[in-house]
């Protein structure tokens, strides 16, 4: 054992098993132990146990294929066996299949075939349950309208989404919807927030919206399964979408230092999203990236609308300041936002929500920070149609009718907080930067020149 699990040290032939893979042999031998005794729950917990120190030794003991394949084999071994043990345990009688240690099937009973199928149907029921939790029910009540900009990728989305739905007739024969959309650009341009929208506006559609701890397990073979039953999943309740955020932590380029685990779950992305015996009518996948150049091609194939989404112009800029600002009471003018979209160039609507929110704030500060409040004529608090001349608003020192006094002694009701004005906005503009640099733009464009579209 000791001369096929562990590593050579030297000409002559002797081994040497570092901690993990010591620790997972002791581990194993004691399951061995159990499970002669017939303690199979015991047998269980050492089996999946010794597994991870196994995996634990090919990641960071093991240095020659050889000895990584003779783990790897090992553990499919006590994998084999741990989910043999697992049956028997939740089916809660022996069957001689199952008790027999080497593996070998001595039952041959007329059940025994169904018996494998309901176990299969148990297991797919018990990863679409994990996954059910990626179902976006409750919808995000984000419209078109409140995505500024971005004309050309709402225009694909509706044609992959809406459309189809509404008008299925229009989509016959050779005329088929897009099954692929990648949505590409810098950080904070609005990716996740057409998603939302999508998943409003698709109402007759299932939104599946998934991330890599979804569809990663720590246990051998359970994330390509995670990933195929998430299409399986869409394929039952379909018409449906599939997002997955942040696609580059799942799908980056195959490589030889990657692990066997990341390599497995690509491989089984790719073929369920285009495969022999797949089909996936119906089914649109969409996702989002800032780091579109780390995709694997394959991936990126598999994509046929690749959309860059930019950072906002002038335009959209203004509309965004104006969406932000919402129903807050201010005094800017039309030409006040025109000015602050002027402003504003090089930053991401993320950027431009951070202004705004710092902006709303300024009239909390004036107040947290005056020494003088005079008496004021506006709404009552209790009753929004009666006026009273006796509301609180901050003020400066010289100001007509100045009351010496801090916040902490003006009552609650009282309070009349100032409006927000440009000048709110443009000193949180001082203190606020864009957050893309130049070098990562530099990048998105080579790769829309390469292989995308503007959006």
């Amino acid at each position: 054992m000791p001369g096929v699990l562990g590593e050579r040290i030297n000409d002559k032939g002797y081994y040497f098993a570092g901690v993990a893979l010591v620790k997972a042999i002791d581990l194993v031998t004691k399951a061995t132990e159990e499970d002669k005794n017939k303690n199979y729950a015991e047998a269980l917990r050492l089996y999946e146990h010794s597994v991870e120190y196994f995996l634990h030794a090919i990641k960071y003991e093991a240095q020659s294929d050889k000895a990584k394949e003779s783990i790897r084999a090992k553990c499919v071994q006590y994998l084999d066996r741990a989910e043999k043990l697992k049956g028997f345990l939740n089916k809660g009688g022996p069957k001689k299949k199952v008790l027999d240690g080497e593996g070998n099937s001595s039952n041959k009973d007329k059940n025994e075939s169904s018996d494998e199928d309901s176990e299969k149907d148990a297991e797919t029921k018990k990863f679409q349950n994990q996954l059910s939790g990626a179902i976006v029910i409750e919808k995000p009540n984000v419209s078109w309208d409140d995505v500024a900009g971005l004309e050309g990728a709402k225009e694909a989305l509706k044609e992959a989404v809406i459309l189809p739905v509404k008008f299925p007739h229009l989509f016959t024969g050779k005329r088929k919807p897009w099954r692929g959309i990648l949505l590409f650009g810098p950080p904070g341009t609005g990716k996740s927030y057409l998603a939302k929208a999508v998943a409003t506006e698709a109402n007759n559609s299932t939104f599946i919206s998934v991330s890599s701890s979804d569809l990663v397990s720590k246990w051998l073979g359970e994330s390509e399964k995670l990933v195929k039953n998430l299409f399986s999943l869409a394929r039952d309740q379909k018409p449906s979408i599939i997002f997955v955020d942040e696609v580059d932590a799942l799908c980056g380029s195959r490589s030889e230092n990657e692990s066997e685990s990341a390599r497995r779950i690509k491989t089984e992305f790719l073929v369920q999203m285009q495969g022999v015996g797949n089909d996936n009518d119906g089914i649109l996948v969409l996702a989002a990236t800032n780091i579109p150049w780390v995709l694997d091609s394959a991936i990126r194939r598999r994509f046929e609308k690749r959309i860059y989404i930019p950072l906002p112009e002038a335009p959209a800029r203004t509309e965004m300041f104006k969406l932000h600002m919402g129903s807050t009471p201010h005094n800017l003018s039309d030409e006040d936002f025109r000015q602050l979209g002027l402003r504003t160039d090089g930053f991401s609507g993320a950027d431009i929500s951070i202004v705004v929110r710092d902006a709303l704030m300024q009239p909390v500060r004036k107040v947290q920070t005056a020494t003088h409040f005079r008496k004021v004529r506006g709404p009552s608090r209790s009753d929004p149609n009666a006026i009273v001349d006796d509301l609180l608003t901050p003020c400066s020192p010289g100001a007509p009718g100045a009351i010496e006094m801090s916040w902490i002694h003006v009552d609650g009701d009282k309070l009349l907080e100032p409006i927000v004005g440009m000048s709110d906005i443009l000193l949180s503009l001082t203190t606020s930067k864009p957050t893309v640099n130049e070098d990562d733009l530099e990048k998105l464009k080579k790769f829309t020149t390469d292989f995308g579209q503007e959006g």
